[in-house]
């Protein structure tokens, strides 16, 4: 059987660019205009979430600006929530746009997931993935969803890198009790015997790449999709408290030298 390859161009996402300062005949991006500027972790300053007249401000609108345009990638096992809870967590940002790579493949090839599957193989599904994934890691301020196993191939774990990646680690037999209620029609890889088994098999071939995710949040069962995206947001903003950019790190340095750097 002939083997057709896909390829997907998404359309262009428009940034907003950073003022530029000409300075001893070259161009730097000027700190102050960084997308975090004055932006703390709101749940280590709750005066943050408190709008005019005593409205509240939803956090995940201040993780917009401190990721500084960074894509944020979900990863973990299929039936884990990684479409439901990224969209809630996009929508709740408001500058970020979703997007669902197993639905872009599905756009672009014109078939459904099985459907590749069954005509093409697992491996020429991946192949596509990587098209798409190529194609979208070089946009900006975008939450983004990600098959199962995308993880499994090298040169998609290195684009993956390109943001802040974030795992939904949700027990295989939990992942079961959801398919339960939608159908594992669409999922190829579980049209086996004892789907529980092949999830575990499959989890433990990817968990090693799983575990080095930036952020791991570990759904339990009374965790229902909002509840998850809530603690996506909060572990973000932590993390990226552990993780500060480089300029804030010399900003601070310089303060406690008591230099008169950016103010």
């Amino acid at each position: 059987m002939a083997v057709v390859t896909h390829t997907f161009v998404p359309q262009p996402i428009y940034i907003r660019k950073a003022s530029r300062i000409a300075a001893g005949g070259f161009e730097w991006e000027s700190p102050e205009e960084a997308f975090d500027q004055g932006v703390e972790n709101p749940f280590k300053n709750p005066g943050l979430m408190s709008g005019e007249e005593g409205m509240k401000i939803d956090p995940a609108r201040l993780l917009g600006p401190r990721l500084q345009g960074s894509n944020l990638y979900f990863i973990g096992m299929m039936g884990s929530g990684k479409t439901a809870v990224g969209d809630i967590v996009a929508r709740r940002m408001c500058t970020y746009n979703f997007l669902d790579t197993d639905e872009i493949i599905e756009k672009a090839t014109g078939m459904t997931i099985p459907e590749i599957f069954e005509a093409e193989g697992e491996e020429e599904f991946r192949k596509v993935e990587g098209q798409v994934l190529d194609s979208v890691h070089a946009y900006v301020r975008c939450v983004i969803s990600t098959g199962g196993g995308i993880v499994t191939r090298m040169e998609n774990w290195s684009k993956l890198q390109t943001g802040l990646v974030v795992w939904l680690d949700v027990a295989p037999d939990l992942i079961i009790k959801r398919l339960e209620q939608s159908g594992t029609a669409n999922r190829p890889l579980l049209q086996t015997d004892d789907p529980l088994k092949t999830l575990e098999d499959l989890l433990e071939k990817r968990q090693d790449r799983y575990k080095q995710a930036d952020v791991r949040i570990k759904v339990s069962e009374d965790m229902d999709e909002t509840a998850v995206a809530d603690k996506v947001i909060r572990e973000l903003h932590d993390f990226i408290d552990n993780n500060p950019p480089q300029w804030k790190i010399a900003k601070a340095k310089a303060q406690a030298e008591g230099l008169d750097w950016v103010q």
